[in-house]
């Protein structure tokens, strides 16, 4: 078994397809006629993005997203985190922890997507060595 994409539930497809597309320069693999699902290139995993209404119409009552009290984060790893952050606020992120060095050596960031999902922002983690 592989893990092959995560989907978060949105009103409006396509126009967070194109915040992710423009604030974190994801690629889009696939957009339905419908405008009701979505996917974004991630790597050898999609993010995908499925309308409210479509998750309605099969019998889900999906919650919106609340930032200040997620169950899960989205974190995409750079080298250049302070950069990144620029580009995912100026795009229309809403900045809740700036750029900043952990102690365990890593540096995070955090936004929120319009549609108020939680997105970390990070450094690759050092990992020690096991020699």
């Amino acid at each position: 078994m592989i893990f092959r994409y995560t989907i978060l539930y949105v009103e409006d497809v396509p126009a967070t397809m194109d915040f992710y597309e423009r604030a974190f320069a994801l690629t889009r693999g696939f957009l339905h006629d419908s405008g009701d699902y979505g996917e974004l290139a991630t790597g050898e995993t999609r993010l995908a993005f499925s309308s409210r209404s479509l998750m309605r119409q099969l019998g889900k009552t999906p919650a919106a997203a609340d930032a200040k009290a997620p169950v899960f984060e989205l974190a995409f790893e750079t080298d250049d985190v302070p950069g990144a952050l620029e580009r995912a606020v100026s795009a229309g992120a809403t900045l809740l922890q700036d750029a900043r060095r952990e102690e365990w050596g890593q540096t995070t960031a955090y936004v929120s997507d319009p549609n108020g999902y939680l997105v970390e922002i990070c450094s690759p983690v050092q990992l020690p060595s096991a020699g």
